[in-house]
């Protein structure tokens, strides 16, 4: 299981483990980050499970798709780490990453 090390919006950083093969935003609602609305579900559609993923991680995921470049684009807060967070599958390779919760739109 990946250990994933996240900032929630207020600054505070907390490690949780999640299994492989669920989406970050899964682990994410999972372990009690409700201020991740992700109301869409995963479905790729909203932008409410905006995270900032540690550039020392990109390398572990798949890029961003053109329906989650686009997304994101709309979204004030867009940054080069920017990812939706319901189209990263966790990995083993992933454990240690760091991600932050972005802010709200």
């Amino acid at each position: 299981m990946p250990e994933i090390i996240v900032t929630n919006r207020a600054g505070t950083t907390t490690s949780i483990t999640a299994p492989t093969g669920i989406s970050l935003m899964e682990a994410l609602r999972d372990s009690g980050f409700d201020e991740l609305l992700a109301l869409c579900g995963g479905c790729c559609s909203c932008a409410t499970c905006h995270v900032y993923i540690d550039p020392a991680c990109a390398g572990t995921m798949l890029p961003a798709s053109p329906d989650e470049n686009e997304l994101l684009d709309a979204s004030d807060h867009r940054n080069e780490t920017s990812r939706l967070s319901c189209q990263i599958k966790l990995t083993d390779e992933m454990s240690g990453m760091k991600v932050t919760i972005a802010p709200e739109d």
